[in-house]
C-alpha cells in the first residue's frame, strides 16, 4: 500500500510541537520552584506518582479488564459484557483514571509528602503530575510521529504496518489512520492539542489542591472523592464520544475539558488555596 507523503508544513508543526511539549513543562517547573522557593522533589514526586499509578498500575489493569486483546490476551466474559454496553464502557474508561490518579495523589500526600504542609506543595505536585503527562502524551508521541513521517516519505512505513498485522491485526486500522492523519496534519490539530493540555494541566493542579486539603484536614476528606468524581466525569464524557454515544466536534470536546479544568482549578484555588493562605503558612513553619 502507498501512503500519502508528509509535507514540509506538517514536519514543521511536528518539530515545533515536540520542542514545546518537551520544554514548556520543564520551564514551568523550574520557574515555579525559583519564584516560590519550592522543593523540586515535590514536582518529581508528582511526575513519579503519575507514572506509577496511571501507566504502570492503571493501564495494564484496565487493558486486562476492558481491552484484553491489546495485551495479547483472549477476550473474556467481563470484557465482552463491558464492550457490548457503550455507556458502561465509557463510565469504566473514565473511572479508571479518576480512581487511580486521585488515589495516587492521596497516597503521595499521605506518605512521601506528608511533611510538606505548605500550600505551595499542592501546586508543585500538580505541575509534576500534569507536566509529565504532557511530556509523555504529546512530547514523546510527536517524536514517534516524526519517525513515522520520515518512514512514510522514505517508503518504509509498510514495515510498521506488517508488524502490527502480524502481532495485533485488530489495531491495523489505527496505524492506517495515523498515516492519513500525518499527511493532513494542520495547525488546527496542533492548536487543539495545545488547548487540551493547557486545561488538562489546570485540572491536575486543581485536583492536586483538592486532594492536598483532603489529606491535611479530616473535615475536608470529602474533597478526595470529589476529585475522583470530577476526573471520572471529564474522561467519561470524552469516552462517550469514542463509542458514538454522543457526537461532538473536537473544539466542543476541548471546551468541555476547558470547563472542567477551569472550574476545578479556580474553585480549589479560590475556595481552598487562597482562602486558607495564613493557616497553611503557619503550619508550614515547623517544616521549614
Amino acid at each position: 500500500m502507498e501512503f500519502s507523503k508528509v509535507g514540509n508544513g506538517q514536519f514543521a508543526i511536528l518539530i515545533i510541537g515536540t520542542a514545546l511539549f518537551l520544554i514548556i513543562p520543564v520551564f514551568i517547573a523550574i520557574l515555579w520552584t525559583i519564584r516560590k522557593k519550592e522543593k523540586i522533589t515535590t514536582i518529581l514526586v508528582g511526575a513519579a506518582t503519575f507514572l506509577l499509578f496511571a501507566l504502570i498500575l492503571e493501564k495494564p489493569i484496565q487493558n486486562v479488564l476492558v481491552f484484553p486483546t491489546q495485551m495479547g490476551l483472549a477476550d473474556h466474559t467481563i470484557s465482552r459484557f463491558i464492550n457490548a454496553r457503550p455507556i458502561l464502557w465509557a463510565i469504566i474508561v473514565g473511572l479508571f483514571p479518576g480512581v487511580f490518579e486521585e488515589t495516587g495523589r492521596l497516597i503521595a500526600f499521605k506518605t512521601v509528602l506528608k511533611k510538606r504542609k505548605n500550600r505551595e506543595a499542592s501546586i508543585s505536585y500538580g505541575i509534576g503530575h500534569g507536566g509529565f503527562e504532557i511530556i509523555l502524551i504529546l512530547g514523546l508521541t510527536y517524536i514517534t510521529y516524526i519517525s513515522y513521517a520520515v518512514m512514510i516519505n522514505a517508503g518504509t512505513f509498510q514495515t510498521i504496518v506488517d508488524q502490527v498485522l502480524a502481532q495485533a491485526p485488530d489495531q491495523a486500522d489505527q496505524v492506517y489512520a495515523i498515516a492519513d492523519q500525518l499527511a493532513a496534519y494542520s495547525f488546527g490539530d496542533f492548536a487543539i492539542n495545545i488547548v487540551e493540555r493547557f486545561f488538562a494541566l489546570l485540572f491536575h493542579i486543581g485536583a492536586s489542591i483538592l486532594v492536598f486539603y483532603a489529606c491535611r484536614e479530616k473535615k475536608h476528606f470529602w474533597l478526595y472523592p470529589l476529585a475522583i468524581v470530577l476526573h471520572t466525569m471529564m474522561d467519561g464524557i470524552l469516552a462517550l464520544t469514542m463509542v458514538d454515544v454522543i457526537s461532538l466536534s473536537p473544539w466542543i470536546l476541548e471546551g468541555i475539558v476547558g470547563v472542567f479544568g477551569s472550574l476545578t482549578f479556580l474553585g480549589s484555588y479560590l475556595l481552598l488555596y487562597k482562602k486558607d493562605e495564613n493557616k497553611i503558612q503557619n503550619l508550614s513553619k515547623g517544616d521549614k
